[in-house]
């Protein structure tokens, strides 16, 4: 029994450099603590500066460094961890062990576990199931997010997405970009949403991977615009699905607005008032009361039916693969409301017009990306924002933006 257990004690707490020599009970007087006294094996010592190895050392003191739990018990190790007066750095310096997280009283092993628990816990709950301080947590974390980003590499992305992420009241925004075949975010930065932060983008890019950008899916938004042409000219611009289609939705919304006004009666105004998520809803994802109370709505007001099904008709325009037959497509819908007395709808179709090229773009066959994942990543990251009631650190929010779809170690 001893030699397995021992056996077992030197698989688990060997370090390089360092082996288990016994464990200690009753320490702190928590009878939930185990401390585990490590023996050094090796006689030299590593700069932590420069990493330049010197055969002596300068002083040495017995610390004690938080790793893993083992079930219910919170595991310490015990171990010797020298200074050494470095000639080449020309001062004291600690010695570098490469077990050791950036913060020398956690082991790299516990800090990633912390790192992977604040992934789908926030940071006090993490704290109060550790026994750690808050700040504890959230800088071990960010080692974690830092390590994520090393193992992703550098960027180099061939088709972008572009967005902008709201991080406070007052139109306080900074800008995402996603490689969207990679699937991550791969910046995160800029003082606002304008032409000059989105520049800062492409010069932190460098022009030898802008150049190599084939494709750059963003809303209609001009300064994002603008800049894209400035400096990757040679990539084709897409306006987002997802963008294109609230602004349908806004001007449906519009008319469900106006016709309620329009009306004087509280008996005819009955079918339209509360109906506005469902009118917004496509027709497949309503459920059987929501189809019920339209139909209701469609037959006591063919203005607002005339409109649902134009918005409904619009998204097969994504769907074409030649570029001519979408455009007969859509001046075939522009067409169907003469004289339906749809204003906000003819200011939609004047916009389409005027946004023509950055629609038609998806008809090429290698612009056929997915339009959901810059959508779908703001969402990822509203969540994220909410479970911790804000991230007024800028540093701790974009290391959450970037690693938000990186795998998990």
């Amino acid at each position: 029994m001893g030699m397995r257990k021992i056996k077992r004690l030197e698989d688990a707490y060997r370090f390089p450099g360092f082996r288990p020599l016994r464990t200690l009970k009753g320490v702190f007087g928590d009878p939930w603590v185990r401390v585990v006294v490590l023996r050094r094996q090796r006689k030299r010592t590593v700069c932590g500066t420069c990493g330049k190895v010197h055969s002596s050392f300068y002083d040495h003191k017995v610390r004690r460094v938080r790793d893993k739990s083992c079930g219910d018990l919170r595991i310490y190790l015990e171990l010797e961890v020298r200074r050494v007066k470095c000639r080449h750095c020309g001062t004291v310096k600690r010695e570098r062990l490469s077990f050791l997280a950036g913060n020398p009283r956690y082991t790299k092993r516990f800090a990633f576990y912390v790192g992977r628990q604040c992934r789908e816990s926030s940071i006090k709950q993490v704290a109060r199931e550790l026994h750690l301080d808050w700040h504890t947590v959230k800088g071990l974390e960010k080692e974690y997010m830092r390590e994520q980003l090393r193992r992703a590499g550098n960027p180099r992305p061939e088709v972008i997405g572009i967005d902008e992420l709201s991080v406070r009241k007052g139109h306080n925004y900074r800008i995402v970009v996603s490689d969207l075949v990679r699937k991550r975010p791969i910046w995160f930065g800029g003082k606002d949403r304008s032409e000059a932060s989105m520049d800062e983008f492409y010069r932190r890019l460098g022009p030898k991977q802008y150049r190599k950008i084939r494709l750059a899916v963003m809303d209609m938004w001009v300064p994002f615009r603008a800049s894209t042409r400035k400096h990757a000219a040679q990539a084709a611009i897409l306006f987002d699905k997802f963008h294109v289609l609230r602004h349908l939705s806004d001007a449906l919304d519009e008319v469900r607005r106006s016709e309620y006004a329009r009306l004087t009666s509280d008996r005819k105004r009955r079918f339209i008032k509360g109906q506005r998520y469902a009118l917004l809803s496509r027709w497949a994802n309503l459920s059987c009361r929501g189809r019920r109370a339209l139909k209701l709505l469609f037959a006591a007001n063919k203005r607002l039916n005339t409109a649902y099904l134009l918005k409904e008709t619009f998204g097969q325009l994504w769907g074409y693969r030649a570029e001519g037959w979408a455009w007969r497509f859509f001046i075939n819908w522009w067409e169907s409301l003469k004289w339906q007395r749809l204003k906000p709808y003819e200011k939609f179709a004047r916009m389409i017009l005027r946004h023509w090229d950055g629609i038609a773009a998806y008809c090429q066959p290698q612009n056929k990306v997915s339009l959901g994942f810059v959508e779908g990543i703001n969402n990822k990251l509203r969540v994220i924002q909410r479970r911790a009631y804000g991230l007024r650190n800028e540093e701790h929010l974009r290391l959450k933006v970037l690693t938000a779809t990186l795998p998990v170690f």
